[in-house]
């Protein structure tokens, strides 16, 4: 997840978030590029792309779900178990005179729909459920408990505390500059938000029930050294998928490993220990395997895998085979299933660096475990507008996609449009389309 608190510098005039928890921690994920990868060459500027008609027949009913106005950036949202609600990271904007935080906090709302349609229209007011000061990424929902309906559980990376060192880890291609943090302080971290019913009584006299919505403090679900972020939780709730970074050596690049945590025996289970940043990682929706992106060539090109889960007793204690599904010259990031199971969306710079968009991949896992070569996967742009789309997520019905992106509005005083949320409807699988190409 990118991101699933890392800052994206695109350049000193260009700065925008992205959850690099989640696809090299910093473009939340995103590690970085490699010279191969810069020396392609970059679009001129030209008018902005016609998004609205260009996406037609993949996406309709675009909705922004987050402001300038309210964020100075927004990102990485995943939806909550029904549908409802919406979990994300945001950095607000700041009191007038004082600075912008420079980390990001982390938000539940729930949308806004049409009484008539059902099409959600926007967000209503913000929870914040992160600590003051601390830095924060990846978020995500736990599966619905009927014991307790009037609650909910969130997970996320937070630091609690201001982190204690602010260096930051990055690199520069050409004019670009990618920053990004992993603090040492970053855990997983847990919080309930509960329903409240208060009494709302008008001038007039009358009563009226109001239903308010208030988060508990989060506290870590287990404590280890270094960075531990970009956490999601298996279907059943019992596992949380996660990244870890192990030990650095002076002079390394970050190395991070994907791990089960066990809830309910409250150990920890190491999946994939490749060489190279393996994050961004989630289940797959029947949960028997998992994705992922790797920069396993260490070159920083991120690629997509996919992976079985090995069980012990019903336990992921590892994993049976891998697949890769991207090998390129491009970076390949912040994967995630569509609800079918049949195909992944993920970011990517293969339009160019200059501008990352949405890509579906075919992704069936039994053909996969049949023969299949992945080099003969399908893959198809989803979407088509100017600055960046990235960090794409699926409501559990599969009927709508939300992700980050640049295409909007942007104010006077900045040159390039904010990160905001952004949430369309998904008409069907573009793949099947015959604009698919192998």
């Amino acid at each position: 997840m990118l991101a699933h608190g890392a800052r994206w510098v695109h350049s000193p005039r260009q700065q925008w978030a992205m959850p690099m928890f989640a696809a090299l921690a910093v473009f939340a994920c995103l590690a970085g590029l490699s010279p191969t990868a810069a020396a392609q060459p970059q679009p001129e500027a030209t008018a902005p792309l016609e998004w609205k008609s260009l996406e037609r027949g993949v996406l309709r009913n675009h909705v922004q779900l987050t402001k300038r106005e309210e964020f100075v950036k927004a990102g990485e949202a995943y939806f909550s178990p029904d549908g409802n609600w919406i979990i994300f990271q945001a950095v607000p904007v700041p009191e007038e005179g004082k600075e912008a935080s420079p980390f990001y906090a982390m938000y539940v709302a729930k949308l806004k729909r049409d009484r008539f349609t059902g099409l959600v229209t926007g967000v209503e007011t913000p929870i914040r459920v992160s600590p003051e000061g601390s830095a924060n990424t990846c978020g995500w929902f736990a599966p619905a408990d009927p014991k307790s309906p009037m609650t909910f559980e969130v997970l996320f990376g937070s630091t609690v505390q201001p982190p204690r060192d602010e260096a930051k880890s990055g690199f520069q291609v050409g004019t670009r500059k990618y920053v990004w943090m992993f603090p040492d302080e970053m855990e997983i971290v847990t919080a309930r938000i509960g329903q409240q019913l208060a009494v709302d009584q008008s001038p007039d006299g009358k009563r009226t029930e109001v239903v308010t919505y208030k988060a508990s403090d989060a506290k870590p679900l287990f404590t280890r050294p270094n960075y531990d972020a970009e956490g999601s939780w298996s279907p059943d709730g019992r596992f949380v998928l996660y990244a870890h970074i192990e030990d650095r050596k002076e002079g390394q690049k970050p190395d991070a490993n994907l791990y089960i945590y066990d809830t309910q025996t409250k150990k920890q289970h190491a999946l994939v220990t490749a060489k190279g940043y393996d994050g961004g990682p989630f289940f797959s929706p029947d949960g028997k395997s998992i994705c992922y992106r790797s920069d396993r060539k260490g070159n920083d090109l991120l690629q997509l895998f996919v992976a079985d889960l090995k069980l012990k007793d019903g336990v992921p204690v590892g994993i049976t085979r891998e697949y890769q599904l991207t090998d390129n010259e491009h970076v390949n990031w912040c994967p995630y299933w569509h609800p079918s199971g049949k195909y992944l969306v993920y970011g990517t710079s293969e339009v160019s660096h200059g501008n990352y968009e949405v890509f579906a991949i075919e992704c069936d896992m039994d053909a996969l475990r049949r023969g299949r070569d992945p080099k003969s996967l399908k893959h198809v742009r989803i979407t088509q507008a100017s600055g960046a789309d990235i960090l794409p997520s699926f409501s559990p019905d599969g009927n709508l996609m939300m992700w980050t992106s640049q295409r909007g509005p942007k104010i006077q005083s900045e040159e390039k449009a904010s990160s905001q949320l952004w949430i369309a409807e998904w008409v069907g699988n573009p793949l099947a389309a015959e604009k698919a190409k192998p």
